[in-house]
């Protein structure tokens, strides 16, 4: 009877034992897989955060030579009138297109996701900002003569693309996430109108969108940074 007993109890160690083993095995392998997850997404982070430098980098440098550029150019056009009337032509075409930054009077409009807690409503999709809220605010400060706009920096030009990336915005390839500060240059009073009863600003109040706008005299909107070029269009020459 001693001799099964201690059969059983040492069979019973043995398998606790086993459990033990692979148990502890399970633990470091998950542990390993989840230095490793950890160290590749230090990496990954380091190589983008690298490439950012380079890229600032770059930018800034180009910055400065189109600073030199344009200091060349009106030592060249200085006392000749022809040529200084196509520099003026120059310059104010690259603020219409967005080449250049501007400066002047305008409004600040931001919109914010709601603070409201997402389990008091139906549908989470009513209390975030979504890209047509920020195409529909845009739209109607170019009907009320904003000369330009920029989202979060992001200058806006004719060929800027706006769209949802998941949890974010999409704005000229760029992600930028909430609160969306939109800066519009033009006449304040016909820009502030957005906010007008009925209008799309009030609109998204209804839905606790945060809203808010605010009119300046001293407004800043960058240059677009990318590059703009004409694919499929021609121009149409002269039939005399």
């Amino acid at each position: 009877m001693n001799k099964t007993k201690i059969s059983i109890v040492l069979g019973l160690m043995c398998v606790a034992l086993t459990f033990g083993i692979c148990l502890q095995i399970r633990t470091v392998e998950n542990s390993n897989v989840k230095v490793a997850q950890t160290y590749e997404e230090n990496n990954l982070r380091a190589e983008v955060l690298k490439y950012k430098e380079k890229y600032d980098n770059i930018y800034q440098n180009i910055t400065q030579e189109e600073k030199k550029l344009e200091e060349e150019r009106k030592k060249a056009t200085q006392n000749n009138s022809v040529l200084e009337e196509q520099e003026a032509q120059i310059n104010n075409a690259n603020k219409l297109i967005g080449l250049a930054e501007v400066k002047g009077p305008g409004v600040i409009v931001t919109l914010q996701d709601s603070k409201k807690s997402s389990d008091k409503v139906l549908n989470l999709n009513d209390i975030i900002v979504h890209d047509g809220d920020v195409l529909s605010v845009i739209n109607e400060l170019k009907n009320a003569g904003a000369e330009a706009i920029s989202i979060n920096d992001q200058r806006i030009v004719s060929t800027t693309a706006i769209s949802c990336d998941g949890n974010v915005i999409s704005i000229n390839k760029e992600k930028v996430g909430s609160p969306f500060v939109i800066k519009a240059i033009g006449l304040p009073e016909s820009l502030a109108a957005l906010d007008r009863p009925g209008g799309y600003l009030e609109y998204l109040k209804k839905y606790d969108i945060g809203v808010s706008l605010e009119k300046s005299n001293d407004i800043t909107i960058p240059k677009y940074s990318g590059k703009l070029e004409i694919k499929y269009g021609h121009t149409v020459e002269s039939q005399e």
